[in-house]
Formats: C-alpha cells, structure tokens, sequence
C-alpha cells in the first residue's frame, strides 16, 4: 500500500487494516491503529509505520483511545518469505527472550550485525525494539485480561526486572501498569483457579471450521476437541503446559476465550504466538476471500464459508512426524497410528481435564516408533529415521524456515516427497501460496465444486482436477486447498457397481491419498 491507500484506509476508520500498519502523527506525538475513532489527521502530519516497534523507536506513544496494541497481528509475516518476515515470526515466538538477538541471528544465518541493518532497513526498527515492542503487547494483553501481580506480568512478558517492565510500559503507552489495568472494559477479578482466561482478538469474519478440522485430527490422551472447542497439552521451552480454545458464535463479539490451565510464566509468550498461529488469527480474512470470491469455482465455497482459516501447527517437529505418518492413508488411519504412537510419549506435568499424556519426542519416536507402528516397513523406517535425524539435530525445522529452504531440508529425507513439503509449509510457517495438486482430497473438492457449477462428475470434470493449479487465486491457493478438502469431505459418497471394466479402470486411476493430520 502506498501513502495514500492508506491515508484512505484511516480516513475511513477501516479496521480491516488494524495491525497491519500504525499512523503516527507529529503534532500530537502518538500512534493510532488505523481505525482510531479520532478526527483523521492532516495528511502532512502523517507517518506510516510497518510495525509499532518502529514507532516506539521515532519517539511515538501508543494512543490511549484506540490502544493500538490491542490488535491482531499482521499477516504480513507469512507472506513475506524474507528475512524480515522469519524474523518476525520468530521473535513472537520469543526466541530473542530465550536466545538473545545473536540465538536469533543464528536461526536465520545472519550475524547479529547484519541482521540488525536488514530489520533497521525493511521494519523501522531493529530485533531489540521489536522484541521490546512484543513484551509490551503481551503484557497489555495480561494487565486488561487477568488479575496476574504486576511481578508475574513481569516476567511473563519477558522482562528481565520488574523496573524494566514499568519503564517500558511508561514509555509506550505513557500509563503506569496500574493505570494501564485500568482502562479494561471488563476488570478482571481474583477467582478461585489459577487458570488464566484471555480473549484472543482476530479480524472478521472467523469460520469455526478450523476446530472441526483440528478435533477430526486430535489423538485422545493429548488432545480433544469439538465444532467449537479445542484444548491440548504440549512441550514448550522451560515445561509442560495445558490450554483451551472455546468459540462461541452467539456471544456479543463471538469472542475466543483462550483458558491457560498451566503453564511455565516464561513460556506464556510463545504458547500465545502458537495458539495464534494454529488458529490463524493474524490472517486477512477479506483480502483472501475477496481473491477466492472471484474464482467463480470457488464463490459459492466462498459465500458459505467465510474467513475459513488454515490451521497452523503447535510443534514444527510434530507437525512433520503427523504429515509423514499421514501419506498414502486415510484421516480416521493417520490417527489410529497417531494414537499407537503417543503410547511413546512421556505423562504430561502438566496433567488435567482429560489431558495427561504429551506427544512423544522424536528421541522417543526413534526408540520405540518401529515396535510401535503399524503397516509398510519401508513406511516406518522413513518415518524412524527422520525422527533420530530431528533428535540428532541433523534435520532442523522451525517457524524461522522458508518454502526453498523446507524443500531443501526436507526433500533428500527418504519417504519425504512435494505433498508432505507443501503439506508442512503450509502449517509450519504459514505459507499462503502452496497448492497440492496430487492430493487426492484436492482433486475430490475441485471435481465436487465443478460439479456445483454445472460440469459435473464426467470426464471434463476429471480433466479439470487433473490440470487446474488455482494460479488465478495467487498468493492464497493454501486457503483455496482449505475449500476443496472441505468441499471433498462434505462432497456424497456414491458406491457405483463394480465390474470388471471399471475395477481395471480404477486400478490405473487411483492415486495415493494423503491424510491431512
């Protein structure tokens, strides 16, 4: 967008854009989210802002009215397959809170030095500020969510004294923390558990199919879900941790209430950067069903469904053991042999509701995954070996990664191919623009949304699932991937009459299917 696009975009209090750039205005030395009820500025006293860190760093507060931390996200980050981009989707995983900026410059290749120069360059600010921009979010989100002491937000946020998290407060929002809790609309009140309860914002419209796919997929002991419910328990950094997503459609708001049943306060910014991620909460839900919308293949998947999300993933590491487990079988497959496989895995400290189990490491996998699994060996010896390759360090994986260099990691992996790739490009770091086109779903959903439009189920219909990659809905075929396997999965099972000739036929045509898990 450039300058005046999003003048409009402000002009118009258009919060589709919020979080997607920030507008400082010189003669009142704050920034506003773009929908900011405020009288819209002199056009000469703006400056737009890629992100809120560089902002902080030209000498802006944060605007007390529209409190422009209070956003989703940009999208940007999963688009943009630069450095800048996986530098961004590392640093809300809280790598620099972890590793400092030289564990993150490792992650990317870069020296600190470099890194710094391109960030500087392309964001405004350098991994520092934007770490600190990040604290600052997360405990705006803890100060107006929950009764924490402010000691705990503290820390929980990232910061390494309690000094430091008043100055930064005071100096971004220009609030002591105290005043800052003030400002929530709704208090938060001491209750009698310890779980934290947090709304997680996201932009209109939110299609809820994300947790019927993620409960289809949930292997029982580790994680559970429902049309509207989704909790799990998983492996971060410093421990265990156990959380709940619920969605309520009929709510002032259709707000998501993220429950945190336990969790190691360090690891509380990267357990909500994850959960963000599964669920795709920083997505543009009007920019990309604007694109799909005009694919007349897909308006009506479109018009029934919109703001459909794509599922992301809690665990890189995970993700590609459940993708490699998924080919060539069916969902309901993949997750019985999941569920054998968990057997592996170690009890969960972090035990409750129903959730005492974790999915095993690939350290376990690699020990126990041969005795453990079911079917071809060649099958379980691929996916054994890639497990003592995750363990060994040999093949790394992460949401600092880009779609050449997941192909270049994963690809000589034996039992690895394009669809399993793709398949983790897609839930690893985002990628927007991946298109399986031998998925066998992805041909079922094109054929049943050919159908819809009149070409049927016959040959042409055939000929056009065959050849058609969705070029024209670039850069968000990953999103167009989510409507055919949903078109393909609600598409009427037909059982025709087997004969001799159809059964050859069927023979030649048949393609391995792949589980999505």
């Amino acid at each position: 967008m450039d300058f005046w696009q999003r003048y409009r975009a402000i002009d118009a209090r258009d919060t589709r854009f919020d979080g997607q750039f920030y507008t400082a205005v010189r003669t009142t030395g704050i920034y506003c989210r773009p929908s900011c009820p405020a009288r819209t500025p002199k056009a000469e006293n703006v400056t737009f802002y890629e992100t809120s860190a560089a902002a902080h760093d030209a000498g802006y507060r944060a605007c007390k009215r529209c409190l422009p931390e209070a956003v989703p996200g940009t999208p940007a980050w999963n688009i943009r397959s630069d450095v800048a981009g996986r530098a961004m989707r590392l640093i809300n995983d809280g790598v620099i809170n972890r590793d400092g900026v030289e564990g993150l410059a490792a992650c990317l290749g870069y020296s600190s030095r470099q890194l710094n120069r391109i960030l500087s360059h392309e964001l405004g600010a350098g991994p520092l500020s934007l770490a600190r921009a990040s604290r600052a979010q997360t405990a705006r989100t803890l100060l107006v969510s929950t009764p924490m002491k402010l000691a705990d937000i503290a820390f929980a946020a990232g910061f390494s004294s309690v000094r430091q998290f008043n100055e930064t407060v005071g100096e971004v929002f220009d609030m002591t923390p105290t005043a800052l809790r003030g400002t929530a609309r709704h208090h938060p009140t001491p209750a009698a558990s310890t779980a934290l309860t947090l709304n997680l914002p996201y932009r209109e419209p939110f299609d809820p199919g994300v947790f019927s796919f993620l409960a289809v997929r949930a292997i029982p002991g580790i994680e559970t879900g429902t049309p509207a419910s989704y909790a799990r328990s998983l492996r971060l950094p410093h421990g265990d941790a156990r959380f709940r997503v619920d969605y309520d459609a009929g709510a002032p708001g259709r707000p998501l209430v993220l429950t945190i049943g336990a969790v190691d306060l360090r690891d509380l910014p990267a357990l909500l950067s994850r959960v963000r991620r599964l669920f795709d909460l920083d997505a543009d839900p009007v920019a990309i069903d604007s694109a799909l919308g005009a694919d007349p293949r897909l308006a009506a998947a479109v018009a029934s469904a919109p703001g459909i999300r794509m599922p992301g993933a809690l665990d890189p590491q995970e993700l590609l053991i459940r993708a490699m487990t998924g080919q060539q079988i069916t969902v309901a497959a993949a997750r019985t042999a999941l569920t054998q496989l968990s057997v592996a895995g170690s009890p969960s400290m972090a035990a409750g509701d129903g959730l005492d189990r974790l999915f095993p490491t690939p350290a376990q996998i690699a020990a126990a995954g041969g005795e453990l699994l079911r079917g071809p060996r060649r099958r379980i010896e691929s996916l054994v070996a890639a497990a003592r390759a995750l363990a060994d360090g040999d093949l790394e994986l992460g949401y600092g990664d880009d779609l050449p260099g997941l192909r270049a990691k994963l690809l000589p992996v034996p039992g690895v191919g394009p669809w399993t790739v793709g398949y983790v490009a897609m839930r690893v770091i985002g990628a927007p623009d991946v298109f399986l086109a031998n998925d066998a779903a992805v041909r079922n959903g094109i054929r049943a949304l050919s159908g819809a439009e009149g070409a049927g189920s016959g040959p042409g219909a055939n000929r056009v699932a065959r050849t058609s990659d969705f070029s024209e809905v670039s850069p968000w075929r990953s999103y167009a991937t989510m409507h055919l396997w949903r078109a393909a999965a609600a598409a009427p099972k037909t059982t025709p009459k087997t004969t001799a000739t159809t059964a050859a036929q069927t023979a030649r045509t048949a393609q391995p299917t792949k589980a999505t898990i």
